[in-house]
């Protein structure tokens, strides 16, 4: 708990204003992950297993094609698998027996099970383990919703089911159901410092959303992406996707979901009168954010963003607040996602809603909420149900005509929440006013 507690510590110098914080050296870094990751195994797995009804859990992964579940897994100073890496997982009854079919201890948190001189073979080695074991089920990472639960490749399940005797492999079951349970939830120690890495993430927003970095008339937007991706590399974090800033103006562009979601221009001159938009996230401590925030570069004697663009950032706030009014523990994403569009309909909101996991993978694995070019659901990762101590991206966006501009305008938000099985909270706060170019004040939950 030391090193947890150092993090917070360090992070605690958090505060209010642009500047970002201290980020962690890395060999602090790694503590807080080993021992979050130990936590991890120790308490929350057996529940897991326990959970889904499945005894035994083998991942199978090769250097250099990993297992999306297994990078999860490796402690701090394995970057990688090592050549081939297989790890299992058995409840005995009484606890978790934590294996690694391996030349040698994976980390100090899994036992290294293969005595070459015995077994030359490794998938032999594997297939006495699971004789010696009996299990009733034996899990492998094998998915049709998921890309992070379906890590065994097709030669390696191969290999595995030639050396498999053939009662076991009647045993075999899809571990869909552990994979994503192991990826989309999050655990007391790492909600302890997952606030603090959002407002790390909303800081740098704050500070590539002010006059230090923009110049209108001059500063491009391609020159604000590239200053956040240069700033994340200088802190020393690292992203999981290409930031993207764009700008909305009253112009005859028409900026609809194609051009917002593939079509950007690449270099707009941003200039005063704009309303500028980031989507932005960083990976820190193995986790992830996403979000997105707008701010409006004020004209020659303007003080304040003008009323209409206010209004029309209301309308996104409360679409914000209608999709989170609908989480509840066991509705699925797409139920979620309909309740949440009729609701939106009935008060007059033009809305569309693509809300996803996140944690370890930015796009993570569980209920997905809308796709933007799905809204009456989607199948497989929509059908599945919200489940406590899990995190998310409320991303979504409200259209909105404002009559100065003859123009429709789109308010694309994104903030990350955390639902705990009975309510919903948002990790960092939510931008609930929109930051102006140049500005005084500092970020406004």
């Amino acid at each position: 708990m030391r090193y947890l507690y150092l993090a917070c510590l360090l992070c605690g110098f958090l505060t209010s204003s642009a500047q970002p914080s201290i980020v962690l050296p890395e060999r602090d870094r790694s503590r807080i992950i080993d021992e979050i990751l130990d936590d991890r195994f120790t308490n929350f797995l057996p529940q897991l297993m326990r959970r889904e009804g499945i005894d035994m859990w083998v991942i199978i992964s090769r250097e250099y094609n990993e297992d999306p579940v297994l990078r999860t897994m490796l402690p701090s100073t394995w970057l990688s698998a090592r050549r081939r890496t297989i790890i299992v997982f058995f409840d005995n009854g009484k606890e978790v027996e934590k294996l690694a079919i391996a030349r040698y201890d994976v980390g100090n948190l899994l036992k290294g099970a293969w005595d070459i001189d015995v077994r030359p073979n490794q998938w032999e080695a594997l297939s006495k383990i699971i004789e010696d074991r009996k299990p009733k089920k034996i899990g492998l990472n094998m998915s049709t919703n998921y890309g992070h639960a379906d890590g065994l490749s097709f030669s390696e399940h191969e290999e595995f089911i030639k050396k498999l005797p053939a009662d076991y492999q009647k045993r075999i079951v899809s571990a869909e159901k552990i994979a994503v349970g192991w990826l989309e939830t999050r655990t007391e120690k790492e909600m302890a410092i997952y606030p603090l890495i959002c407002r790390l993430s909303h800081q740098i927003i704050q500070e590539g959303f002010s006059e230090q970095v923009i110049q209108p008339g001059v500063t491009t937007t391609d020159d604000v992406v590239w200053w956040f991706r240069q700033r994340i590399t200088n802190l020393g974090l690292d992203t999981w996707f290409h930031p993207t800033v764009d700008v909305q103006r009253a112009d005859q562009e028409d900026f609809n979901h194609l051009r917002t979601f593939s079509k950007r221009p690449d270099k707009q001159v941003i200039l005063p009168g704009d309303l500028l938009h980031v989507d932005f996230g960083i990976t820190y401590l193995r986790l992830n954010t996403d979000q997105q925030q707008h701010a409006y570069i004020l004209r020659p004697g303007e003080t304040d963003v003008p009323d209409a663009i206010k209004a029309a950032f209301k309308q996104g706030n409360r679409l914000q607040e209608i999709l989170t009014s609908q989480f509840s523990a066991g509705k699925t994403g797409n139920e979620m996602l309909l309740a949440a569009l009729e609701q939106s309909k009935k008060e007059g909101i033009n809305g569309t809603i693509y809300s996803h996991p996140i944690g370890v993978h930015g796009h993570a694995a569980g209920p997905t909420i809308g796709l933007w070019d799905q809204q009456k659901g989607v199948p497989g990762p929509g059908d599945y149900p919200l489940l406590s101590n899990t995190a998310y991206s409320i991303e979504l966006n409200a259209a909105v005509e404002i009559p100065e501009w003859k123009k429709v305008v789109r308010i694309m938000l994104e903030e990350d929440g955390f639902f705990d099985g009975k309510t919903f909270r948002y990790i960092d706060g939510r931008q609930t006013e929109i930051y102006t170019i140049p500005r005084k004040l500092g970020y406004v939950k």
